[in-house]
């Protein structure tokens, strides 16, 4: 009898080290992530944004930028949420002039016989962006070698009433601009094409021709028209005024705004404004 209770006792002895050996051996879990009923509970907004700050310092643009966008989608009513939409919307603009390669663009690579236009013309994006994220010098460029291309369409809202410009692509906001719109509400409103953008325009005005760099021109750098003649997007003179309502009818950015918004968009961007 004796015996067999040593027995009894030594396997029970040994399953438990066996379970103890498992225990010590079993992954972690994931140390900002906790679990119910058998599923993953999205992690905490300290945890998370710990997480795009640390992705971020690393240089994984795209998965910071991901993280701050399931912060704003997660935590809608935070105080931080505008924070976290610019932080999103640089990241944006970083990789998009990046020759990182995002769900937005594709690696191209160059045929004999090809120029930047034919390439831009494509994909429906401008010459100008492919040099910039690329890193291209001229206009040269040389059958074999990959390049990066963005391939998404993108499009332009204006929100007169709170004189902002979104840059989207799909449902997606790559980013927001203040602008200035028409006084009296002369901006019109509608959906309209651009058909010509022009660097350093000169503004032909009743009676007077003012040439580029002007203090009198108040078209800025960059002009983007539409396809309703003597409206359009363009620079300021006037600066201190952006997110008024002050313009003849024209949509008016900071000159850094509308020549970064002039090297993405191409001829035939449609561009909605809304009251």
């Amino acid at each position: 009898m004796r015996k067999r209770v040593f027995i009894i006792s030594g396997i029970v002895l040994a399953i438990i080290t066996v379970f103890v050996l498992l225990s010590l051996n079993k992954p972690p879990r994931p140390p900002l992530e906790t679990r119910q009923g058998g599923g993953r509970l999205p992690l905490s907004q300290p945890a998370l944004l710990a997480q795009a700050k640390e992705l971020e310092v690393k240089g994984q643009l795209l998965a910071a930028k991901n993280a701050y966008q399931e912060l704003i989608n997660n935590f809608p009513g935070s105080a931080d949420i505008m924070n976290w939409q610019k932080r999103a919307e640089d990241l944006n603009i970083k990789l998009l002039f990046s020759p990182a390669l995002t769900p937005k663009s594709i690696a191209y690579e160059i045929k004999p016989g090809d120029s930047l236009a034919k390439i831009a013309k494509e994909f429906k994006t401008t010459p100008e962006l492919i040099i910039k994220i690329n890193n291209i010098s001229g206009d040269k460029i040389f059958p074999g070698k990959k390049i990066k291309v963005w391939s998404a369409p993108l499009n332009i809202v204006v929100d007169k009433s709170q004189n902002i410009l979104m840059l989207k692509s799909d449902d997606e906001i790559i980013k927001t601009y203040v602008v200035s719109t028409g006084a009296n509400n002369s901006t019109p409103v509608g959906t309209f094409k651009v058909v010509n953008k022009l660097q350093n325009p000169t503004w032909f005005k009743a009676g007077a021709v003012v040439p580029a760099g002007s203090s009198d021109n108040v078209l800025g750098t960059r002009w983007m028209g539409f396809d309703l003649a003597g409206y359009g997007i363009h620079g300021t003179v006037d600066p201190q005024n952006l997110g008024k309502q002050v313009t003849q009818g024209c949509v008016r950015m900071a000159n850094a705004d509308v020549e970064e918004l002039y090297i993405i968009i191409p001829v035939g961007t449609e561009v909605t404004i809304v009251d």
